[in-house]
């Protein structure tokens, strides 16, 4: 297993995303939720398993202190693995390499495995906050990274 960088042009990420974002309608019982726009100012990762990209998440700057993951995903015949545990701590090193002292990140309240996943990493509940106040299938987390020795 390979964790790389990778632009948000690159056609294995925007298969990810596709693929997320149909599980994800219907996961919500087709909630019209947000469509994703690639973004110059989000650096992906991929993780390439046997030469292919089987998970993806993205790292955002909300501003100097704080980085946003977005649109983790890992594909289900790759779950279960720990590819999404180490997924994510590849994109808080990236926060921490930016910067960042905080990481927060948004998913959905039916996501129960996504939710499990950021609470044994570390997450704590935060308000909602951005674009996703007033959306009440949404719930947020953030996570204070350690500080350099």
């Amino acid at each position: 297993m390979l964790i790389e960088s990778r632009p948000a042009t690159d056609p294995e990420i925007a298969a990810l995303v596709i693929a997320q974002q149909r599980e994800l309608r219907e996961a919500d019982g087709g909630l019209d939720g947000q469509v994703f726009v690639p973004h110059d100012d989000v650096r992906y990762l991929a993780v390439v398993v046997n030469g292919r990209a089987v998970a993806c998440g993205g790292l955002q700057s909300l501003d100097a202190e704080t980085g946003e993951v977005k649109r983790m995903y890992v594909r289900p015949a790759y779950r279960g693995r720990g590819i999404g545990r180490q997924l994510l701590a590849a994109l808080e090193e990236c926060a921490f390499r930016q910067g960042h002292s905080v990481v927060c990140l948004e998913t959905g309240t039916y996501l129960p495995a996504a939710v499990a996943l950021y609470t044994a990493c570390g997450y704590q509940r935060i308000p909602v906050y951005g674009e996703y106040v007033g959306n009440p299938y949404s719930v947020c987390f953030a996570k204070r990274l350690p500080v350099a020795a």
